[in-house]
């Protein structure tokens, strides 16, 4: 009897761990990040790179810290961007909880401008990374991005125009074993973002909005505060 309360007693302190750790799917989390370009004068090369500070919450349950730069690279007489990178991950646990992991990443990536109706500004992005993650096998994963911005006041993203920012981005693994008998879905995540953007300057602009995270999972909103820096 007694061996019987004891099985019971830890599974049920087992289920108050798993419910304490759960990811709060109602919850809204904000991202700080900030996006930068830079060509260099008279050369096909330039760099860029993205800074980003993730939270579970608005401020203090780290979701991660993403700091990623890179190398481009824009063929004459075209208008598409190639890319070569590195990133760094932290990622925290949802809660109270410091834990984090860490990732290394480098990704190729080929970006694709197109202007629709002299005021639809779409781009399509095409990411490939190799990832390598505390804990795991070495892994890839295929991105596909759509953006789409929509000047209000103006036909150019430019200092004091308004626009409707869109995006959707989906993940897929590119391999589920990720060892030791553990596995992942093909499907990653999909994110769905619609927010409000402002031009600071001809080179500056700053994103609010909302993006919808949905993984395996959990489905969280996220509200996201961006900067966009061309120079």
């Amino acid at each position: 009897m007694n061996k019987y309360i004891l099985i019971c007693l830890l599974w049920l302190t087992s289920g108050v761990v798993q419910a304490q750790s759960a990811i709060d799917d109602d919850q809204l989390g904000a991202w700080y990040m900030y996006f930068f370009t830079k060509k260099f004068k008279e050369s096909q090369f330039g760099i860029q790179g993205d800074y980003q500070f993730r939270n579970w919450n608005l401020g203090g349950d780290l979701e991660q810290l993403l700091l990623r730069t890179g190398v481009t690279y824009q063929p004459k007489d075209t208008n598409v961007t190639f890319t070569l990178g590195y990133a760094f991950i932290s990622s925290g646990d949802f809660g109270e909880s410091d834990h984090t992991l860490q990732e290394h990443r480098i990704y190729q990536e080929a970006l694709l401008p197109q202007k629709v109706g002299g005021r639809f500004y779409l781009t399509h992005r095409f990411r490939h990374e190799q990832r390598w993650l505390e804990h795991q096998d070495f892994r890839t994963r295929y991105r596909y991005a759509l953006f789409i911005n929509v000047p209000f006041n103006g036909k150019e993203l430019k200092q004091g125009v308004v626009y409707l920012a869109l995006y959707n981005e989906i993940f897929i693994n590119g391999q589920t074993d990720i060892g030791n008998g553990r596995s992942v879905e093909l499907f990653d995540r999909n994110r769905f973002y619609m927010g409000l953007g402002y031009g600071l300057k001809n080179n500056l602009r700053m994103q609010l909005g909302v993006m919808n995270q949905t993984t395996v999972a959990f489905t969280k909103p996220q509200m996201q505060v961006g900067f966009h820096h061309n120079f």
